[in-house]
């Protein structure tokens, strides 16, 4: 019968008046490894009388077809609140200190010492458990970034050969307007009005602006 969750922070114990069902972590050591990963916490084993409430699996890990509910073969936790538990290891090592603190002499020497000892704790209780996890988080996020980078780069160079194309375009039309190939207007149907009220000189120096700065880019 169980007595109580195994999960960190979690207070639930077994009431048969109340709905919340408990559940033995998986013999299948695959599964078994998976859970007490999950559990994330330091140097567990679980027994064969350890238990997870239901409380810290999703509502479609469960089969309710029979009279009992019971879990999926494939079922994982995935809900749990590890703020809550922090927060009671943060609280726990501040009573502690005071406890230390008010059974030694309150010298500079244990007054420097205690500030920093619970500076370190405070400060280190958010860090990743493992610092592989936090080397491969690094690692993926400078792929990232790179991969973005490079997305920038090619939206950039799309960019520059469309504005391109579209001056020597309009320069084109504009010229041919000028030297009466084409009828006088046609700029105006064509062209943007922001584009339509240049002069044709003014054409030529943003095209040659462009062609410079694709020579300082190539």
């Amino acid at each position: 019968m169980p007595t109580n969750c195994a999960a960190a922070g979690c207070a639930t114990t077994y009431n048969k008046h109340i709905n919340i069902s408990f559940h033995r972590f998986p013999l299948d050591p695959k599964r078994r490894k998976e859970w007490v990963r999950l559990v994330r916490r330091k140097n567990f084993v679980p027994g064969k009388h350890t238990f997870l409430c239901s409380k810290h699996f999703e509502a479609s890990c469960f089969d309710l077809t029979g009279q009992t509910r019971r879990l999926k073969m494939d079922a994982v936790p995935t809900i749990f609140d590890f703020c809550t538990h922090i927060k009671s290891m943060k609280l726990k090592s501040r009573n502690l200190l005071k406890k230390n603190n008010s059974c030694t002499p309150t010298g500079p020497s244990n007054l420097k010492s205690s500030i920093s000892s619970q500076q370190v704790l405070l400060e280190h209780s958010y860090a990743f458990r493992n610092p592989m996890d936090a080397k491969k988080r690094i690692i993926k996020l400078e792929k990232e970034i790179a991969s973005l980078r490079r997305k920038m780069k090619t939206c950039l160079q799309k960019e520059r050969r469309a504005t391109r194309r579209w001056i020597k375009a309009a320069c084109l039309v504009k010229n041919l307007e000028t030297n009466n190939v084409l009828p006088k207007g046609t700029s105006e149907d064509i062209l943007p009005a922001a584009l339509n009220s240049l002069p044709l000189e003014d054409f030529k120096i943003l095209e040659q602006d462009q062609q410079g700065k694709t020579l300082s880019v190539l």
